[in-house]
């Protein structure tokens, strides 16, 4: 595997040449240049050659874009803060100038999937949530740029983080996790509640998450059995080839992950560049446009560091040892029977291809000592694993459910207004500056991470 991580280097590197010829070809026949540029002989050579470029290219991480909100009818300025900052993961605050007379909105920590993809893939998650929420987000570091010095990051690692992140955003908080941190997430909360920590969560919402992989098993789920984890550790893992920080790291590539997404749909991402095609032979910019958006940000991926990966593959994916109750962090049991306080809702897609129907669900199944009046269910039809939290539907009809289990379960939008301003003040600590588990964290230096198609 190393050679293929080199190879894969070494292909995008020959490739430079050709890159470079498309760009100066797409130049000559710009329109203001070439007459030819309008014909239909022009604007095929320019398509074929856009398409070349972005096929072969490196997407670096994109970034998140988000500049104002709407609130109570009034268009408010964003600004982007770090606020809990370690080797592998940093927390944004997106701080909005609240209009006067704004009542208190609920603290909402949204956990990003580290599975591939960079946090900006939830942009739209955080957009939906502006208007009516204090939002932070989890901002996974990849792999290949930290070196082999921060140490190592496996499941325990992402649960350290989990809990410090949870301590430093204070009292009050709601989590919103999307896929691959619903375990994660479950079992933090499980492990304070456990400790009658008096920071947990006031409630964790779980979206297309893998709690309990046997029930409606899909391809990825299936893979895992079928190959087991030694499998993956001999075809998966690779290190961390020269001219990256993280040189010399173990790591489960990013490449390989959107291979891995990628063949999934297969025929409907060859048909969406061929549309592409079309539509800039025809000069329809607009929907060319949208399909560069839409990859720009797809095919921008990140390294997992190996452990994290594989101990999520054989924890999660092989053993179901979460549902079997035989998790463990830290030598310690992470019994989901301990949850007492912390409400859950769980939201599904029908059409979800990677986390089945009844997987996310499986939360509250295991969560007995509960009480009914903090746990939720949403179904939506139709819609598949991006579309529970992103798009159209999920902006229509998931988003306001989750904030309406928010408010139902949020202790500080029923005490007596603050001053509106910024959010500035109100905003969590840097963490290396000194949350309470700043010491720890600093000690250890370890990190987390994910499995092949698990986000």
């Amino acid at each position: 595997m190393v050679d293929a991580y080199l190879l894969h280097e070494t292909s995008h590197a020959a490739l430079q040449p050709w890159r470079a010829a498309a760009k100066v070809a797409k130049l000559c026949f710009d329109p203001t240049l070439n007459p030819l540029a309008s014909t239909n002989y022009g604007r095929t050579l320019v398509a074929t050659c856009e398409l070349f470029e972005r096929s072969t290219r490196r997407y670096d991480k994109p970034a998140f874009g988000l500049t104002s909100t709407c609130m109570a009818g009034e268009r408010v300025p964003i600004t982007e803060r770090v606020v809990w900052e370690q080797p592998f993961c940093r927390v944004m605050a997106f701080e909005r100038a609240l209009p006067p007379g704004v009542n208190p909105q609920p603290k909402l920590l949204v956990v990003a999937p580290m599975s591939g993809h960079h946090a900006t893939l939830l942009r739209g998650t955080v957009d939906a949530f502006l208007p009516t929420h204090q939002v932070f987000i989890t901002d996974w570091v990849d792999a290949r740029q930290v070196p082999l010095a921060a140490g190592r990051f496996d499941l325990d690692d992402y649960i350290d983080y989990l809990i410090a992140v949870f301590e430093a955003l204070g009292p009050n908080l709601h989590v919103v996790a999307v896929c691959q941190p619903s375990v994660p997430v479950l079992a933090a909360v499980a492990r304070m509640e456990a400790e009658n920590h008096p920071l947990v969560p006031r409630s964790i919402t779980l979206i297309g998450g893998p709690i309990d992989t046997r029930r409606s098993p899909t391809a990825v789920n299936r893979l895992a059995q079928e190959r087991g984890i030694e499998w993956f550790r001999r075809h998966c893992i690779a290190k961390v080839p020269p001219r990256y920080p993280g040189f010399g790291r173990d790591v489960y590539p990013g490449f390989l992950q959107l291979t891995g997404f990628m063949s999934m749909n297969l025929d409907r991402h060859v048909t969406a560049h061929w549309d592409m095609f079309k539509h800039l032979v025809q000069g329809d910019g607009d929907s060319a446009e949208k399909h560069r958006e839409f990859y720009d940000e797809y095919l921008a991926v990140m390294d997992l560091t190996a452990e994290f990966y594989l101990q999520t593959v054989d924890t999660v994916f092989v053993k179901h040892m979460l549902p079997k109750g035989e998790m463990t962090h830290r030598g310690k049991a992470v019994d989901l029977r301990a949850i007492r306080r912390c409400a859950i809702m769980a939201v599904e897609g029908e059409k979800d291809d990677i986390s089945g129907v009844g997987q996310t669900l499986a939360a509250l199944d295991l969560t007995p000592n509960l009480p009914s009046d903090k746990k939720a269910y949403h179904l939506k039809t139709v819609a598949g694993h991006y579309g529970v939290f992103n798009g159209s539907r999920f902006r229509g009809e998931i988003v306001s459910r989750i904030a309406a289990f928010i408010r139902a379960h949020d202790q500080a939008t029923r005490r007596p207004a603050r001053a509106a301003g910024s959010e500035r003040k109100r905003s969590a600590p840097n963490a290396i500056g000194g949350h309470p588990n700043g010491a720890r964290l600093r000690a250890r230096a370890q990190p987390a991470q994910l499995a092949p198609a698990l986000g």
